[in-house]
């Protein structure tokens, strides 16, 4: 469970990025955090994963304040951000398992981990290679392995899908899906509305830094009136706004 409390960043002053955020993405569903550019969503992805320091409020991962508590609150996650471009010099193999020594993964577990994730993304004949010599795609699923190895109860994705090809991007839904269904989260933000429609238990919008929707998409329609897309809703939501 990730809870967001009273979460409010400013950049600029009297302008805030995240404005008085309160939200909870409970366990066994997949959160879908939706919103134009520049609405606030990176940035509020970047608080609750400790990357940024918020100028106001809390974020608890399963009950562990990221403010007060890191370090504990940090191994109850794991984090695909928006860009892949990390480590470039390593080689896949060496990322792996320097992402397993940071979890004290056991030599054993790690190798079965490593061997099922990179055949399930199909990068395995590439692990020996230089990360910098990937594409985009193959770089976005060498770090959402490394994400998996620690198998983490929480999944926090940033634009995890972009870059990859559709039969990654099914696993990867379906992978989400099982997550959830054995009682753990997922809370990623998208633009490609469609997915969020058919894959999210429940959706957030924000804009301009304020959240502007809470709910289900059958409790979006029926709130507005109107039976439409998600994408046509999400589209009247924030030009009203």
């Amino acid at each position: 469970m990730i809870q967001i409390q009273n979460l409010t960043k400013s950049y600029v002053k009297d302008k805030k990025s995240v404005d008085n955020l309160n939200l909870e993405i409970k366990d066994g569903e997949i959160f879908g955090f939706l919103g134009p550019n520049g609405a606030g969503k990176t940035t509020t992805i970047k608080m609750i994963t400790g990357i940024l320091n918020p100028d106001e409020g809390d974020i608890l991962i399963d009950g562990k304040s990221i403010q007060k508590d890191p370090l504990e609150a940090k191994k109850k996650f794991g984090f695909v951000p928006d860009s892949p471009d990390m480590f470039l010099k390593l080689k896949g193999i060496e990322y792996l398992n320097f992402l397993a020594d940071i979890y004290e993964i056991s030599e054993d577990t790690r190798k079965e981990r490593i061997q099922v994730l990179t055949a399930k993304f199909e990068i395995q004949d590439a692990l020996n290679s230089q990360i910098q010599s990937y594409s985009h795609g193959m770089r976005q699923k060498i770090v959402i392995c490394g994400v998996l190895l620690n198998n983490p109860k929480n999944w926090i994705l940033d634009e995890p899908m972009t870059g990859l090809d559709p039969k990654s991007s099914f696993d990867l839904k379906e992978m989400m899906r099982k997550h959830t269904q054995e009682g753990n989260s997922v809370f990623f933000s998208t633009h490609v509305l469609e997915v969020a429609e058919k894959l999210c238990d429940r959706v957030g919008i924000i804009n301009k830094g304020k959240l502007v929707f809470v709910g289900t998409f059958e409790e979006m329609k029926e709130k507005f009136k109107e039976n439409k897309s998600l994408e046509e809703l999400f589209l009247e939501i924030t030009e009203h706004e």
